[in-house]
């Protein structure tokens, strides 16, 4: 006859399982990518300030960094090369947080932040101000650029219903104002050859005029529009769960979206107005970012803060090297990447639609 023996009790109570176990593990997780990912910036860093259109032996870059002479070498390192890297960092930062809250805003993984018309209404403030105004300097035309970009956004949100807007009520509204504007900018150039041959360096799209007073003017717009994205950070969470439960959740819908586009509009407006339209960083980078985080933007924003100066500044050191001793403009580079990986993640898309 068997017996069932009782249950061995030296070894002590079953263990429940610990439910908070993954949540920590997948937050350790983040957080060592995110250093890993800062080191790479780093590196990066290093090598846009180290690699140009002329080749310069790493003792003569360190004497320009720490043992300035005032030398032609030195005045390269020193003048150009750590502003060009600077402005790379935060130009790539403010295109890769903006894009994180256009998708995050638009509930779109596929929207960027030309979506509102931003870039439009830089580059229709920028040709208004060279060819109307005379204005011929980079530093003279930031402001015309960033009041573009700021006026657009707010006709944006006033055509897509205001207070009753919607996500594709603001895309709808985004991309008509932007295909006017484009034909605003097209016919001044037609009609003003001067205006054109001034503003086609400009809207292609590059770090090559980079100095301190253009980081000093753009800096400190896009700490704003970093300080704002913190805010909304959760509030944004709940919007692209739906309206209704973002209600539910006790988000302000429309403070969430004005803050929002106030937020895109410092952070890509500064951007544009310092370096012209550069595309697909804001695309791209917060996309790629989702599939290793999650939909938290507490995780996006910063990992695209992180990765979009990475993708910006390698595409800027890439054209310096493949086009010696001139240069390939950072906006093409980041076209030539940007268009094959679109591409990839609109077919992806639509695979898994199927």
């Amino acid at each position: 006859m068997l017996v069932e023996s009782p249950p061995d009790s030296s070894s002590g109570p079953i263990a429940a399982p610990d439910k908070a176990a993954a949540p920590r593990r997948r937050h350790a997780a983040r957080a060592a990518g995110l250093l890993v990912a800062v080191a790479v910036l780093v590196l990066v860093c290093l090598a846009s300030v180290g690699i140009g259109a002329k080749a310069l032996p790493l003792p003569d870059v360190w004497h320009g960094l720490f043992h300035y002479a005032g030398s032609g070498d030195d005045v390269l390192v020193r003048k150009v090369r750590v502003p060009r890297t600077v402005l790379g960092l935060l130009v790539g930062a403010a295109l890769g947080i903006a894009g994180a809250v256009m998708q995050a805003l638009t509930r779109n993984p596929l929207a960027e932040p030309g979506i509102l018309g931003v870039n439009a209404g830089a580059s229709a403030a920028v040709v208004s101000a060279i060819s109307f105004f005379g204005v011929t300097s980079l530093t003279g035309y930031v402001w015309f650029a960033f009041a573009g970009a700021a006026t657009v956004s707010v006709a944006v949100y006033f055509l897509g219903g205001s207070r009753s807007s919607t996500p594709v009520r603001l895309a709808l509204a985004g991309t008509a104002v932007t295909a006017a504007l484009y034909g605003y900018v097209n016919a001044v150039q037609l009609l003003d050859s001067a205006a054109l041959d001034r503003l086609r360096f400009w809207q292609v799209g590059s770090l090559a005029s980079a100095n301190t007073e253009t980081v000093g003017k753009v800096w400190p717009f896009i700490a704003v529009g970093v300080l704002l994205t913190v805010f909304l950070a959760r509030p944004l969470n709940a919007l692209e769960m739906g309206d209704d439960t973002a209600r539910a959740l006790g988000a302000n819908l429309t403070r969430t979206r004005v803050l929002a586009m106030l937020a895109v509009t410092l952070l890509c407006g500064a951007a544009t107005a310092a370096c012209g339209p550069i595309v697909f960083i804001g695309l791209m980078i917060p996309h790629l970012v989702r599939t290793l985080t999650g939909p938290d933007l507490r995780w996006i924003l910063p990992y695209a803060a992180v990765l979009s100066p990475v993708l910006l500044l390698g595409a800027d050191v890439v054209g310096r090297v493949v086009a010696r001793p001139s240069e390939l403009q950072v906006g093409i580079v980041t076209a030539f990447i940007g268009g094959p990986v679109f591409i990839y993640l609109v077919r992806r898309k639509r695979m898994s639609q199927l």
